[in-house]
């Protein structure tokens, strides 16, 4: 079905050398570092082709050199684990995406080799069933029996295979797909409506998502009726009722059925599909609100309406947090409305970024907000919660949501430093997002040779006295040939004040409107060369906890404020003044700015505020109470 925007072809936007970048790559980096046998062990096992002989090697003659158990995968990856081989899926979708941007031939020579041994897998177990777990668990979750997960880790599987397909060409993929959808078809076949909906009530994972994916590129009736078997009647119907069907549930049983419904609407048209998901929106994020961080979910479970002081426990879960992300994107292009893509930023840097640990690489599946808040770090190979492979994922995939393509131009949906290179109008174009060094978001802050220059060389423009109260973004146009096109630029929920945009250095553009969580409009005549300047206003801020408006968090733009503290603590001052609460600290280092940055004033034992995205070990709270300067203890 036809949406407002449209997602630009794969390896089209790429990210620009810096901080965001980085990021990408220390996921890349862990990526490349797990072994094939180990990603394979427990499929190899299901298909009879591997058993260890006890001295570190193996009896079977079709795998070489695999180490001793000591390097093994193990947590929710062990042999033992009902949920094994849930990573593997994972891991292929974001090995794909990386490899849609970097073309890197390693990556794909990684990944292909190891569809290949999936199908190997595949064909020793009959040609159709794929799973390092045993055929019998579906038929124990068929007759009520509890099994933890095996739809949600099959979904896994069948979504790497069908990104393997579709964002790095592997043809071998789809086939897989194609054989276990047999099996689910004929298994599926045997029960009635009722049976499925008893069985759909106890676990489904996202499957309905790969079925409408796999539907979307064989146009095949049996994976049509797949779709209309795991079709979520009763969830669903219950969301185009109006009722609150989600307080209390399990949070990401339901996000990845809906990520379903809005594949169906594509794939098919049928606008209940599309209905649902507005619903499920409204009933998540547009009544439910959500903590600073975007989060309407405390330790997997979504959180009363508007009412979450009492549940600020070990906070948000990082596979919410990543499947409401893909969700906001969808609705942004269906849509265009600009909300969503702020949602999205928020959830970026105070999600993605901040449950990732910044040199390590390695994954916090909860993330607190409450006093005495502690990231609890997972580890290389010992653990692989369901949010180190989402995690996976969402560091492999930041690009598709930067720049997207609508009828009359292009829109710049995220702030990221990145660069375009796309066919328009029969011109080639590129468009160049560049972050001010000395007016920029700078996570994970390193070295800037910009900034270094800035220092040292005295015919440079000054540098601000303070900290900036702006971030600045320069958008510069390569063209082959002049042409006419609209220029769509985000202005994000957190501006304070009017935005300055500048083509060429022109006087501000007068445009309307000018309004946070808009789209602006720049159309016009483009020839290479141009350049768009764009400044955007940003303050400290807090914002209110839904059900409890005397507790607040502090935000310094889109960037959620950590105090640095183990136990709650009352501030000084009036929330809706918060430079009373809160002063500017060490705020630049070296050779840039250091964003979100402050200490408190006065109260005894002040503490210090840094970006959330910035914790690592420390103890923290982001959310705050406060009394009056009047009512200050001496």
């Amino acid at each position: 079905m036809e949406s407002r925007l449209k997602e630009l072809p794969l390896g089209k936007i790429k990210l620009s050398d810096g901080p965001i970048k980085s990021r990408f790559e220390l996921n890349k980096s862990y990526l490349m570092s797990l072994t094939n046998d180990n990603l394979l062990r427990n499929f190899y096992l299901e298909a009879g082709l591997w058993s260890y002989s006890g001295n570190g090697g193996t009896t079977s003659a079709t795998t070489s050199n695999m180490d001793g158990p000591d390097h093994w995968h193990w947590g929710w990856e062990s042999p033992t684990c009902e949920l094994r081989g849930h990573i593997i899926g994972h891991w292929l979708s974001a090995a794909a995406k990386i490899y849609a941007q970097t073309q890197d031939p390693l990556i794909k020579g990684k990944a292909d080799y190891i569809v290949n041994e999936l199908a190997r897998c595949q064909e020793s177990n009959g040609g159709e069933w794929l799973a390092a777990f045993p055929q019998t668990y579906m038929h124990r979750i068929a007759a009520g029996k509890f099994v933890w997960a095996p739809h949600y880790t099959i979904h896994k599987l069948l979504m790497g295979l069908y990104d393997m397909y579709a964002a790095a060409g592997n043809a071998q993929s789809l086939k897989i797909m194609s054989g276990i959808a047999d099996w689910f078809y004929r298994w599926t076949g045997q029960f009635s409506v009722e049976q499925m909906d008893e069985l759909l009530d106890l676990e489904t994972g996202g499957m309905l998502e790969v079925w409408a994916d796999l539907y979307g590129k064989t146009s095949d009736e049996k994976h049509l009726a797949l779709i209309r078997r795991y079709d979520r009647r009763r969830f669903f119907d219950a969301l185009l009722a109006g009722e609150d069907c989600l307080t209390n549930k399990h949070a990401n049983t339901q996000i990845p059925e809906i990520l379903g419904a809005a594949r169906v609407w594509e794939v098919t048209g049928e606008e209940r599909y599309r209905n649902v998901v507005e619903a499920f929106w409204r009933c998540a994020v547009t009544e439910r609100g959500y903590v600073a961080t975007g989060a309407g979910d405390n330790g997997e479970l979504w959180m009363p309406n508007m009412d979450m002081a009492a549940r600020l426990g070990v906070g948000q879960e990082h596979c919410c947090n990543y499947n409401m992300m893909r969700l906001a994107h969808v609705l942004l292009r269906w849509t265009g409305d600009a909300s969503y893509g702020d949602y999205w930023e928020r959830r970026f840097y105070n999600g993605v970024l901040s449950h990732q640990h910044g040199a390590t690489g390695m994954i916090s599946y909860f993330l607190g907000v409450g006093p005495g808040s502690q990231k609890t770090w997972g580890s290389a190979t010992q653990h692989f919660w369901c949010c180190h492979g989402t995690l996976l994922q969402a560091n492999a995939s930041y690009e598709p949501q930067i720049f997207m393509e609508e009828k009359d131009g292009i829109s710049i949906c995220q702030w990221i430093p990145s660069e375009l290179h796309h066919r328009r109008a029969d011109s080639n174009l590129t468009i160049r997002i560049e972050q001010d060094g000395q007016y920029g978001i700078y996570p994970l802050n390193n070295w800037s040779v910009s900034g270094m220059t800035a220092i040292t060389k005295v015919d440079m423009p000054p540098i601000p006295v303070h900290r900036p109260d702006h971030f600045v973004y320069n958008i510069t146009i390569s063209l082959d040939s002049p042409s006419t096109f609209d220029l769509n630029l985000r202005l994000p929920w957190w501006i304070s004040g009017t935005p300055i945009i500048r083509v060429n250095g022109e006087n501000p553009l007068d445009a309307a409107p000018m309004e946070p969580s808009s789209f602006v409009q720049v159309r016009r005549a483009w020839k290479d060369g141009d350049v768009v300047k764009v400044e955007l206003p940003k303050t400290l801020k807090t914002e209110p906890l839904p059900g409890n408006s005397g507790m607040f968090a502090f935000m310094d733009g889109p960037i959620v404020l950590a105090g640095l503290t183990h136990e709650e603590r009352i501030l000084v001052g009036e929330p809706s003044q918060p430079e009373e609460l809160l002063q500017p600290d060490r705020e630049r280092n070296h050779s840039w700015w250091n964003p979100g940055y402050y200490r408190t004033k006065r109260i005894d034992r002040g503490f210090r505020f840094i970006p959330l995205y910035e914790v690592k070990d420390e103890m923290y709270s982001v959310y705050f109470s406060h009394k009056s300067v009047g009512d200050r203890m001496e």
